[in-house]
């Protein structure tokens, strides 16, 4: 098990940019997949991009294909969610999740995969 603390939500204007950040505990990080989830308002939550524990595969939704970038630091156990040219239709709540996979590359859509999650961050797009 990793416990996650998700960092770097906010509000900005549309077409901005943010940071969000995910810190990791445990010294299995390497091992985890992981992936980003978003919440809005009276919505389920989705899936946004997700990255092997290798950092070498990464997949995103096409809602945000483009503007957002996944990576990670094994060494600072962290993995980082860069969102770029925000929309309003971006505003949720952003969670960081994780899952133990033998597999270096394989990456997880599905948030039933994920055993793992963080509190979750606020971002707030304005118009």
């Amino acid at each position: 098990q990793v416990q996650l603390v998700e960092s770097g939500g906010g509000l900005v204007t549309a077409g901005g940019s943010l940071r969000l950040s995910c810190a990791a505990s445990g010294r299995t990080f390497s091992s985890y997949a992981m992936g980003w989830f978003r919440q809005a308002p009276g919505k389920e939550r989705e899936f946004v991009a997700a990255i092997s524990w290798r950092g070498s595969n990464t997949y995103y939704a096409d809602s945000v294909k483009g503007r957002f970038t996944i990576s990670r630091d094994n060494a600072k156990n962290t993995v980082y969610l860069q969102m770029n040219s925000l929309k309003p239709e971006d505003t949720a709540d952003y969670y960081c999740a994780a899952v133990r996979s033998s597999s270096w590359y394989a990456v997880y859509r599905d948030q039933a995969e994920y055993d793992n999650w963080g509190q979750g961050t606020q971002v707030t797009v304005s118009s």
